[in-house]
């Protein structure tokens, strides 16, 4: 008998669950919020402002204003300047590439899906073939020798994977 109540019980709960959301899909104006129309617009109300009680526990700044304390100098370089619409002495339009921070050595870490990651003494960088590196080339190919990978610059150069 108790395993029969719980069976009706139980189909009882799984039918009200199937059938309430379209309940409410029909009922929408009995389920939605209610919105105030004027919090749609950028006005300001039309009553009087409140009147604000700052706790005695408040922070206040002591400093004068004269003496503000100096933010530190970050050194680290984060971007470059865009040179777009200037030209150079010959009235040719500036390049738009971002120089690498210094022009150095750099070995290759991994190569994957036709782009190589690099690193030298400033960071990494992910590169493709046509890509400026850190040595002013650009990567000419990416080739796999004798089961490591291989990068070959402009200047002829080829750095191996590690």
């Amino acid at each position: 008998m108790f395993d029969r109540l719980l069976t009706v019980m139980g189909l009882t709960l799984a039918g009200a669950a199937a059938i309430f959301p379209w309940y409410v899909f029909f009922n929408e104006d009995k389920f939605s919020l209610n919105v105030v129309e004027g919090d749609r617009t950028r006005e300001l109300p039309d009553w009087a402002p409140r009147n604000v009680r700052v706790s005695p526990l408040a922070m206040v700044n002591k400093n004068k204003p004269e003496k503000r304390p100096e933010l530190p100098f970050d050194p680290l370089t984060t971007a470059t300047v865009s040179n777009l619409g200037k030209e150079d002495d010959k009235g040719a339009a500036v390049s738009e590439d971002q120089p690498f921070p210094a022009a150095s050595g750099f070995r290759l870490l991994h190569v994957a899906n036709g782009r190589a990651l690099i690193e030298d003494s400033s960071g990494m960088y992910v590169v493709r073939v046509g890509s400026v590196l850190p040595d002013e080339s650009r990567l000419a190919a990416l080739e796999e020798r004798d089961g490591k990978w291989v990068i070959v610059t402009s200047k002829g150069e080829v750095y191996q994977n590690n």
